[in-house]
C-alpha cells in the first residue's frame, strides 16, 4: 500500500463502495460495532489456529504472518470495544470461538476470503451507517480496520502464491490501525502515518 500525502478515508478515496449483493446485516452504529467485535474475535482465533498449523507443517514465515494478523484483529477489537464501552460501560467482549487449522494453502485462502469480505462489504456498509448517524469516531475506527483488512488479504494471497518459495522477510504490525508491512522498506504506516519505529515485528 502506497503512502499518500494525506491519510486515506471515505472522502478522499474511491474504494469504499459496498459490494454488490451485500450480505452484511446493518443495524445501528452501536450494533455494528458489536458485530464487528464478534467478527474480529472469530478471525483472531482462526488465525491463531492457522499459525499453529502452519508451524506444524513447516511454514514458519506463514505462521508469523498468521500471528501478525491475529494480533492486528486484536487491535481492531480494542478500537471497536472502546467505543462500545463508552456507550455501554458494562459491555463484555465475546469469548473467542474454538478454531483449528487445516492445510496451510487452504487456510490462506480462507483468511483472504474473510478479509476481502470485511474490506469490500462489512466495513463499507458500517461506514455508510456511521456517516448517516454522525458517528465520526466510529467512521474513523471502521475506516482504519477496512483499509488494513485489504492489505491482510493481499498478504495472504501473496503467501498462497509463494507457498513453496518462502523468504526471510519480517512482518511489521502497526500498533494503531493493524496495518501489516512485509519487509523493511517503509518509513511509516500508509493508513494512519505511525512511524516504523513503533511497529511490532513478527
Amino acid at each position: 500500500m502506497k503512502v499518500r500525502a494525506t491519510t486515506p478515508n471515505h472522502e478522499n478515496a474511491t474504494n469504499f463502495s459496498v459490494a454488490a449483493g451485500s450480505t452484511t446485516v446493518v443495524g445501528t452504529t452501536l450494533e455494528n460495532l458489536k458485530a464487528a467485535v464478534c467478527g474480529e474475535t472469530g478471525a483472531s482465533a482462526k488465525y491463531t489456529a492457522f499459525a499453529a498449523a502452519a508451524k506444524e507443517q513447516g511454514y514458519n514465515q506463514i505462521a508469523r504472518l498468521f500471528e501478525a494478523t491475529a494480533a492486528a484483529e486484536q487491535i481492531h477489537i480494542g478500537m471497536e470495544a472502546a467505543l462500545i464501552t463508552a456507550a455501554e460501560p458494562d459491555y463484555v467482549k465475546p469469548e473467542p470461538p474454538a478454531a483449528e487449522g487445516i492445510a496451510t494453502d487452504l487456510n490462506l485462502i480462507s483468511g483472504a476470503l474473510g478479509e476481502i469480505y470485511e474490506t469490500s462489504d462489512m466495513y463499507p456498509a458500517f461506514i455508510e451507517k456511521a456517516i448517516e448517524e454522525g458517528e465520526t469516531k466510529a467512521v474513523q475506527v471502521f475506516t482504519r480496520a477496512k483499509l488494513a483488512e485489504a492489505v491482510h488479504a493481499e498478504l495472504y494471497l501473496a503467501a498462497y502464491n509463494d507457498i513453496d518459495a518462502e523468504d526471510d522477510d519480517t512482518f511489521y504490525l502497526c500498533p494503531v490501525c493493524g496495518y501489516i508491512h512485509k519487509g523493511d522498506d517503509f518509513e511509516k504506516c500508509p493508513i494512519c502515518f505511525v512511524p516504523k519505529a513503533k511497529f511490532r515485528a513478527f
